[in-house]
């Protein structure tokens, strides 16, 4: 049985009895079969043109609320009829490879110039960012941003992408992680939805380019090379090319020669751990968006007591913000100080994501193969979301290595599934509860 078939039966058709009456359900539902999975789309075949008008007209916000709450990632459908079967999917398959390269990495906009604390350790990085956003292609090419993980290189790489949106509409630009350039060029080369006419019009017909971590073209001879030509190809035209990594291009190991001296060619930034002005000025800011209220002599202890990356200092606010609300008290020095203290990443025994992930099998008595395997079933999908939430919530960690943790998965869907729950705990209190009694649990660990 092919995977569209099982997602159909074992997940959509179920709601479907739910919402429709048993009479739709055996005039219309039991007369449709599908026959693909193209993107977020279902297609669904049945014999006439008459009937497939009257599905898709009288049946559509049925089908459409029974693929919302499947939770399979399927969001839309079509019905065609058995006869147009074929050319119908070849054109829908077309559309997809066409929509597929155009699109690139998730853009967080929330992470915009507005939102970046300019302290001492940035403000270089900052101006020269906002002066390529400002002007793509004239001020610094390529502008290279390296420094140790943590420091706001993504942030940087998502507010001129977040500024070009708003302020330069007409300008095309494109983020990606090196990770998903390099998934890309090899899905081109195998073969896949994705040709390699596909890939090269995607990434060098653009205005802008902004590629993260380009640390792991490292030991990849035949990226290296596409990459080369790419970068090559844009740089000719005077297009804009903004790169980030965690070393500078003659640390990164196995680097071509050829490319080590392009990316030398612009600007090189290099982003420093905040001093404690900025790491007081970042707590306050992630405070007043999370609503807490935390005293600036509180703040300032926890910056002066932690010298470290944006991230991890981020983290341990979380945490304490965590424990006034689980221990109802507020947020003290005394309460800064317990709040580490009992924390599970910073004991003998530090937290794993093997932790989080046994836990949250526990807790919905699923097993670890389902957690981290394919099945699209609600009973899976919803504690895999909860679990990379939970992790990103309680660990800092790259949101790539989040994906590796959990069965492979991608950044894309890390963030998708982060944030959906995020979402969705604002309005769902039973899922808040859950949450927090997951957390609590690993707290006690």
């Amino acid at each position: 049985m092919e995977n569209y078939e099982i997602l159909w039966k074992s997940s959509i058709l179920p709601e479907l009895e739910k919402i429709v009456s048993t009479i739709s359900y055996d005039t219309y539902i039991t007369m449709l079969t599908p026959v693909d999975v193209v993107g977020d789309k279902i297609v669904l075949c049945t014999q006439s043109k008459l009937f497939a008008d009257t599905v898709t007209s009288s049946m559509k916000g049925k089908i459409l609320e029974a693929l919302s709450k499947s939770n399979t990632g399927i969001n839309d459908f079509s019905v065609v009829v058995a006869k147009d079967r074929d050319e119908y999917l070849s054109q829908l398959e077309a559309s997809g490879n066409d929509e597929l390269a155009n699109t690139g990495s998730p853009i967080d906009p929330k992470l915009t110039f507005e939102s970046f604390v300019v302290g001492s350790s940035n403000e270089f990085i900052y101006a020269a960012a906002k002066a390529v956003a400002e002007n793509p292609g004239e001020s610094y090419n390529p502008l290279f941003i390296y420094g140790g993980t943590g420091l706001g290189k993504t942030h940087i790489l998502m507010a001129i992408a977040n500024y070009l949106k708003v302020y330069k509409p007409s300008v095309k630009c494109l983020y990606v992680t090196c990770e998903h350039f390099t998934n890309q060029m090899v899905e081109s080369l195998s073969k896949g939805k994705l040709t390699p006419a596909d890939f090269r019009r995607k990434y060098r017909n653009v205005d802008v380019l902004l590629i993260d971590d380009v640390q792991f073209l490292a030991k990849k001879q035949s990226t290296q090379t596409e990459f080369f030509n790419t970068f090559n190809e844009l740089v000719a035209q005077n297009k804009q090319v903004v790169l980030t990594s965690d070393r500078p291009p003659h640390e990164i190991e196995l680097l071509e020669e050829r490319l080590r001296t392009r990316f030398e060619g612009g600007l090189l930034a290099d982003v420093q751990t905040p001093d404690l002005e900025t790491r007081i000025a970042i707590l306050r800011r992630k405070a007043e968006e999370r609503k807490a209220v935390i005293d600036l002599k509180v703040l300032s202890y926890i910056a002066e007591k932690n010298d470290c990356d944006i991230r991890t200092l981020i983290g341990k606010l979380t945490r304490v913000i965590f424990a006034s609300k689980l221990h109802e008290r507020a947020i003290t020095i005394d309460l800064v100080n317990d709040a580490l203290k009992e924390s599970a990443v910073e004991s003998h025994e530090e937290l794993q994501v093997e932790d989080i992930i046994n836990c949250v099998c526990n807790f919905y008595k699923v097993s670890k193969s389902d957690i981290l395997g394919k099945k699209k079933n609600k009973e899976f999908v919803e504690p895999r979301q909860i679990c990379i939430y939970v992790i990103t919530e309680m660990m800092n960690l790259p949101l790539m290595t989040v994906g590796s943790k959990m069965g492979g998965r991608d950044h894309a869907t890390v963030i998708y599934s982060r944030d959906k729950i995020a979402e969705q705990i604002k309005t769902d209190s039973k899922l808040a509860t859950a949450i927090n009694d997951i957390k609590k649990m690993l707290l006690k660990q």
